[in-house]
């Protein structure tokens, strides 16, 4: 389970409406949807071609009645989750949830960076593979780390998991957007200060689609919220982000016809 240490292996939804949160992203990503529920929950996967891409599932009523909203969860794969678990806790992270098993599928906890910034950690229970960064459409084609202090989080990254960092782009007052790898190659990421609007650190990653203006017509027409509109970035795309009917954050990229 070591090749997967610290790449980025699975995003997950959780909703307060999960048939129509999954509506919502099959007329927007073009996913389609299967059951692979065990132990009574009614968990769906979420699909590009034959590539299973992300999970989501309804908000459970005892978190639900503790506040939880509508979002989305970025998972790292893990060595050996108790291991990695311990390991954030000591460089100054904390943990959300402690590790626990999930029937066939793996070990996972729910963790947060040192400055606050959630995800997840997983080891699985069969070998699984790390894709990087693809843009094919359905795929996850950017990850993005809104820290509380960019300068200074990296270190943590770099300790657990290993990243190293690329190029850094200066965006002037905002600072620096700082590229990151997390195996030997192409960038798969950036992490930048999160500017006064946003409450709080956390990770946000970008789903690929094939025209980015169609998508977000897509995106209102099903009753999201677009919150960013089409900016272009490196590469000759062009990104949005937006808010599902439900209330949870996404973004998109994809090049523009």
């Amino acid at each position: 389970m070591a090749g997967i240490h610290g790449q980025f292996v699975w995003y997950e939804l959780m909703t307060d409406n999960l048939e129509g949160a999954l509506a919502f992203y099959r007329a927007v990503t073009g996913w389609t949807v299967a059951a692979a529920g065990a132990g009574g929950v009614d968990y769906r996967v979420l699909s590009a071609g034959a590539a299973m891409v992300a999970g989501a599932m309804a908000i459970p009523d005892e978190d639900g009645a503790a506040g939880m909203r509508p979002g989305w969860t970025v998972y790292v794969g893990a060595g050996n989750t108790d291991e990695t678990a311990a390991a954030i806790a000591a460089a100054g992270g904390k943990v959300l949830r402690e590790p626990a098993d999930i029937p066939e599928v793996g070990r996972f906890a729910i963790v947060a960076d040192a400055q606050g910034a959630p995800f997840g950690i997983i080891a699985w229970s069969e070998p699984g593979e790390a894709p990087g960064v693809d843009i094919a459409p359905g795929r996850i084609g950017w990850h993005e780390l809104f820290a509380g202090d960019e300068p200074t989080i990296f270190p943590f990254y770099e300790q657990v998991f290993g990243w190293s960092k690329a190029e850094g782009m200066d965006m002037g007052p905002m600072g620096t957007y700082q590229l990151f790898r997390t195996r030997p190659g192409e960038a798969v990421g950036g992490i930048m200060t999160r500017t006064p609007e946003i409450p709080h650190p956390f990770w946000n990653f970008y789903i690929a689609v094939d025209d980015i203006d169609a998508a977000l017509a897509r995106v209102t027409a099903n009753g999201g919220t677009v919150v960013q509109q089409p900016m272009e970035v490196p590469g000759g795309v062009w990104i949005i982000q937006a808010v599902d009917p439900q209330g949870a954050f996404f973004s998109l990229v994809g090049p523009r016809a």
